[in-house]
């Protein structure tokens, strides 16, 4: 059975129980900041086991993408060394919100995995594990599944605390946990194949005969911050198998690596380098990371220093170093993309849809990597050059891989060609304290920091900006409380409300809450959690308690305002893809009432061309005056009809479908909960004030609306019109009296240059009778003042000449900078060489150079030690003549 085959079986048995399936989200979870990235199927469930999402089913099933190459779940340096290690692999998994539990969860497991319709897996080849306490599950395996009580395991707190459990499950520190069931398969039940290991919970348990292919999790308790564990009001369940090993296991190989996706890429890493296949490791290495490389890339990540695009550049670079060693010297990662999609792309069509977006960026980082190199042999070469013995330090190690991507085994084979060792126990430690630093930035934790358990707002501020709305919540100081005082800040829930929570990229909206008496002025509007919005403000006059009705108004301006940059941000999203290509994808966005700012993936600066092209396809949409519509649909549904989902946000089974035009006047179809205009004429005008790159890969573009335009011409007006008052002329012949004053500057700079020249020459005359004389060779060392760092060669070509035979030393000192040059005479450089004696004088001024033996310049960064600096020439000088 191949991996798209048991794929393709997996979901539909589960269909066929009355599941839901679901397709893999993002690998980077959506608003979910404390993942790097989706690392398991339950991770697009996870505000749904929490009770903060709600989904029109209750059972689900999907195929997830996921990635364990960062954070607390890093597989990287193990991958290529092991069976089942990955940077990207697939989980197949099958999920309960409170529906069905243990009993059902059980029985689909064990149908799945034996029938004769499905995987037929021999029951004798079987073993499963329970937690130690949970003697439901114990019963039900044995009971009424038929599994002997020999194979059952029971698994208490073997990880040195209360739950500690690999058969207990926690989400975090707190929240939704359980105990979970395992299922084992055994690959040499009789021994003839030599494998070692032995059954979970036995001291050989970490071998490779006894392999995991089912973990069902029961989460049963909500654990609180003291531990204490309450029952959950509606137990839930999340099951996980991982399709690259129960592929192995079907196809009859103990190894993830030989199964019929991993053979046909290994089969093209051995074609490029030559080999037969399965020759070396560095084949599976380079096998699996083309597979996590162009999947980061297709979900928008792009390889970059920081976040999860450093995470993605560290694999690349992993798998371009593997390639080194297989001895594929030049580009090669990125031709494995064709080969990829081959094996993958009818399940993941979007290998094919952007793959040139990923040849283009997987070859680009392959060329800036062979710089990279270079630099690391470079630091590397200098490091070692300062030992003291034979041993490299281990924060030298962890900076050249750290800092600038130079891998830990590249240092290791230099140091061992050059009979070195490293300190890999220094290494260790600094890679440790990054480990920490990364699980303690992973850690999950509930979205919110208010208590609310109410039902949700309801917006109603898609058609209109005023309306009635009864206070269900207050808040001062973070404390549900049951009233707000005159002075008073806080937070009030309505149950109906026209002010947007920000969401989206377009911030919340700003105006007043009135009751009676009572003025509340809302400063904000954000999400406490799910759909449910707090209004951020001050009490200004009179009392607000719960129960009671107020008129919430919109501030009229702002909104309107917003909605303008808003509607223009859809039609400059569709303009950009329009004109760069449709590898073009949203990376972030800002929207308020001053202007839009929008991040997108691209990796070249956009020209003025661009730029104007970009500005007029969006302002003939503005012209267009077409409506602007908006209807809910399944989220299937609006895919398929050419919406476009952004990148980052979370998505429900239904979703909002923004619309700007119809038919072949439809110039943007998207989903969106934001509020917008009502035909793309009310947008007025738009204009592109700024462009430029936030990180490797993105762009930013920042553009105005309407009014904002308006202001923004007058007053590049109003600084044109200045700028021509300055140069003696109109608007209309500004630039040409600008040029001639360019002009008149470039001349200018040329005078200063000759005279400068012609004062150095004079200065060159005085200085050379300065000279003196150390064992009958005459050496000048001097400081200059308001002599430029250019102007010293010119003064030290002609001080050699009027000496005729000498050494020359001159330093000029300018802010906090430091310019030397030092010269020697051909006769003399036998003895003295100008590289070493300005590099001596460089290394006291804080600084370095060198230079051929007749002339050599340096640098430095402390001025005021020149003089010392200058002071102690002679005796080095003495000291060389000897």
């Amino acid at each position: 059975m191949t991996s798209n085959e048991l794929r393709a079986k997996f979901l539909e048995f589960f269909q066929s129980k009355g599941h839901t399936i679901v397709p893999s989200s993002s690998l980077v979870p959506g608003n979910d900041p404390t993942l790097l990235f989706t690392n398991a199927g339950m991770v697009q469930f996870k505000d749904v086991f929490t009770g903060q999402d709600k989904r029109p089913y209750t059972r689900a099933t999907s195929s997830q993408k996921c990635v364990r190459a960062g954070g607390k779940h890093n597989d990287l340096e193990n991958v290529g060394y092991t069976a089942r290690h990955h940077t990207f692999f697939e989980m197949l998994g099958n999920f309960s919100f409170g529906d069905y539990f243990k009993k059902d969860a059980i029985a689909y497991a064990w149908e799945f995995i034996t029938s004769k319709d499905w995987l037929g897996i021999d029951k004798g080849r079987l073993l499963v594990t329970v937690y130690q306490e949970d003697d439901e599950a114990f019963g039900i395996w044995r009971d009424e599944v038929g599994v002997p009580a020999d194979r059952i395991v029971r698994i208490g707190d073997n990880k040195g605390a209360r739950y500690a459990s690999d058969n207990f499950w926690a989400m975090g520190d707190t929240g939704p946990c359980g105990p979970c069931t395992e299922i084992f398969y055994d690959h040499d039940p009789d021994g003839s194949k030599g494998i070692w290991g032995g059954p979970p919970g036995s001291p050989e348990e970490d071998g490779d005969r006894w392999i995991e292919i089912w973990n069902v999790v029961f989460m049963q308790f909500e654990r609180s911050a003291d531990g204490a564990m309450a029952p959950l009001p509606a137990p839930s369940v999340d099951t996980g198998m991982g399709l690259e090993r129960i592929a192995a296991l079907l196809q009859g190989y103990n190894d993830n690596y030989r199964t019929d996706t991993f053979a046909h890429l290994i089969g093209a890493v051995a074609r490029l380098a030559g080999q037969a296949p399965y020759a070396n490791a560095s084949q599976k290495v380079i096998a699996d990371h083309i597979r996590a490389t162009s999947f980061l890339i297709t979900d928008g990540v792009l390889p970059s220093n920081e976040g999860r695009g450093y995470v993605l550049r560290r694999i690349m670079r992993r798998a371009i170093r593997h390639g080194y060693k297989l001895g594929l010297n030049d580009t090669f990662f990125y031709k494995l993309v064709a080969p990829l999609a081959e094996i993958m792309g009818g399940a993941y069509p979007e290998l094919n849809d952007k793959r040139e977006l990923l040849e283009k960026t997987i070859r680009t980082e392959e060329e800036s990597f062979a710089v990279t190199l270079d630099k690391g042999m470079k630091l590397l070469d200098e490091a070692i050059g300062k030992l003291t013995d034979k041993t490299i330090p281990g924060d030298v190690v962890f900076k050249l891989y750290d800092t600038y991507g130079f891998p830990f085994d590249l240092t290791a084979d230099i140091a061992r060609e050059r009979g070195l060792t490293l300190d890999e126990a220094g290494y260790e430690r600094e890679m440790e304290a990054q480990r920490n630093r990364a699980r303690a930035a992973s850690s999950f934790k509930a979205a919110g920091t208010l208590v609310y358990e109410g039902d949700d707002t309801c917006f109603i501020g898609y058609d209109g900006l005023n309306g009635d709305g009864k206070v269900v919540a207050l808040y001062r100081d973070g404390q549900s409380v049951e009233a707000l005082a005159a002075g008073e800040s806080g937070v009030v829930v309505l149950d109906n409300t026209p002010f947007y929570a920000e969401s989206g990229g377009q911030v919340g909206d700003r105006g007043t809450l009135s009751a009676g008496d009572a003025r509340f002025e809302v400063g904000d509007t954000l999400k406490i959690k799910g759909s449910v919005f707090g209004h951020h403000g001050t009490l200004k006059a009179g009392a607000l308690k719960l129960g009671d009705t107020v008129k919430a108004e919109v501030t009229d301006s702002l909104r309107r305002a917003t909605m303008r940059n808003h509607s223009a941000t859809h039609l400059l999203h569709r303009a950009l893809r329009d004109v760069l290509g449709t590898h073009v994808a949203q990376k972030g966005s800002l929207v308020d009432e001053t202007r839009t700012r929008f991040d997108f993936s691209h990796n070249a600066a956009l020209t003025a061309d661009e730029i104007a092209e970009i500005e007029d396809r969006v302002n003939r949409a503005v012209l267009a005056n077409v409506p602007v519509s908006a209807q809910v649909m399944k989220y299937d549904d609006a895919i398929k009809a050419g919406a476009m989902a952004l990148f980052g946000e979370k998505y429900g089974d239904e979703v909002r479908v923004l619309a700007m035009g119809r038919g072949e006047n439809n110039f943007s179809t998207e989903l969106c909960g934001g509020t917008h205009v009502s035909r793309t004429g009310d947008i007025g005008l738009f204009k592109i004030v700024s462009e430029g790159g936030v990180a490797a890969g993105i762009r930013r573009v920042e553009a105005i609306t309407g009014e904002n335009v308006l202001s923004y011409l007058r007053q590049t007006e109003a600084r044109l019109k200045r700028v021509g008052e300055l140069v003696r002329g109109g608007v209309d012949d500004v630039e040409s009296k600008v040029e001639q004053l360019l002009e008149r500057g470039k001349q200018l700079d040329k005078d200063i240059a000759a005279l400068k020249g012609k004062l150095a020459a004079s200065a060159g005359s005085d200085l050379a009778g300065q000279a003196q004389e150390i064992n009958g060779v005459k050496l000048l060392a001097t400081t200059l003042d308001g002599v430029a760092g250019n102007d010293l060669r010119t003064l030290m070509d002609q001080l050699k000449n009027k000496l005729g035979s000498g050494i020359v030393l001159l330093g000029t000192a300018t802010g906090d900078k430091v310019s030397l040059i030092a010269g020697v005479t051909a006769d003399l450089t036998a003895k003295v060489k100008a590289g070493e004696l300005v590099n001596f004088v460089a290394q006291q001024v804080g600084g370095k150079g060198g230079g051929r033996p007749d002339m050599a310049q340096a640098g430095g960064s402390q001025p005021a030690a020149l003089p010392a600096a200058i002071a102690s020439v002679p005796a080095w000088v003495e000291a060389k003549l000897q």
